[in-house]
């Protein structure tokens, strides 16, 4: 069983991931690879001020990083355990659809 501060660190996880914004965001950051403000924002159908809040949560928590390039600052999922995260959990939901019954 983890310890109760792992628990709290992936309860606060899955707490981050479950706004559609930043999740949304994240999908678009493993697909693309890097991607900036603007492009965020337009892939994702949200405004840039929201992008770019929601990227501060990311990058705090550790699932974002940014890599500066002049004015631009170029966004990517910081490793490989967050892109396995997010595709195991897509796959799971098409496995386990929300709406079906469970019994």
């Amino acid at each position: 069983m983890p310890q109760t501060d792992e628990i709290a660190r992936v309860a606060a996880l899955f707490k981050l991931m479950s706004d559609p914004t930043r999740t949304r965001l994240l999908y678009a950051l493993l697909e693309a690879g890097e991607l900036y403000v603007s492009d965020l924002a337009a892939t994702t159908g949200t405004s840039e001020s929201t992008v770019s809040q929601a990227l501060r949560m990311l990058r705090a928590s550790g699932i974002v990083t940014g890599r500066r390039d002049g004015r631009k600052i170029w966004y990517r999922l910081s490793d490989e355990h967050v892109r396995e995260l997010l595709n195991v959990t897509l796959e799971h939901t098409h496995h386990h659809p929300g709406d079906e019954d469970p019994a």
